[in-house]
């Protein structure tokens, strides 16, 4: 077997975990987080310390999402360099890059920075959109990930 195979299983491996990443914290982590009143006994979390406990996990899955970002870049250059182009992979790998770096370089250091001014900038209209945004920019993230994933799976079956 060529080394081959291992690169392109180790590239569907990271677009698989990222996409379950994405979705576990987007449809598990949050959630729980937020409704902590439903779980925490003697404790109770109000939405603002919510909120840093979410900053500070997203704050922490952004550096994957630059390895994620990299990983794309290196793998689909390499892929394009020994002629296997295709429309839907680079479109959805140009997707992936663009959301995965918007996420991690603009979008959570500007709640994060909005975060530590205090509760009022938290309570912004600046604060609710860039809030928004970064939500819509998961999602896309989500659906280019399993697109990638998908069609480099299978362009492989094809070769």
């Amino acid at each position: 077997m060529s080394k081959r195979i291992y690169v392109d299983f180790s590239y569907l491996i990271i677009l698989a975990a990222s996409f379950g990443a994405v979705i576990v914290l987007g449809m598990v982590v949050a959630p729980v987080v937020f409704h902590s009143d439903k779980i925490l006994v003697d404790m109770i979390l109000d939405h603002y310390n919510s909120g840093i406990l979410m900053g500070e996990v997203f704050h922490r899955f952004s550096y994957w999402l630059y390895v994620v970002a990299t990983t794309v870049v290196v793998y689909e250059a390499a892929m394009y360099k020994m002629g296997q182009r295709d429309a839907i992979a680079f479109a959805s790998a140009i997707t992936v890059i663009f959301s995965s770096l918007m996420f991690s370089a603009v979008y959570s250091p500007k709640i994060l920075s909005m975060q530590a001014i205090g509760l009022e900038a938290t309570q912004s209209d600046t604060f609710a959109n860039i809030h928004m945004a970064s939500e819509l920019d998961f999602k896309i993230l989500a659906v280019a990930l399993v697109v990638l994933f998908v069609r480099r799976l299978m362009l492989l079956r094809l070769s």
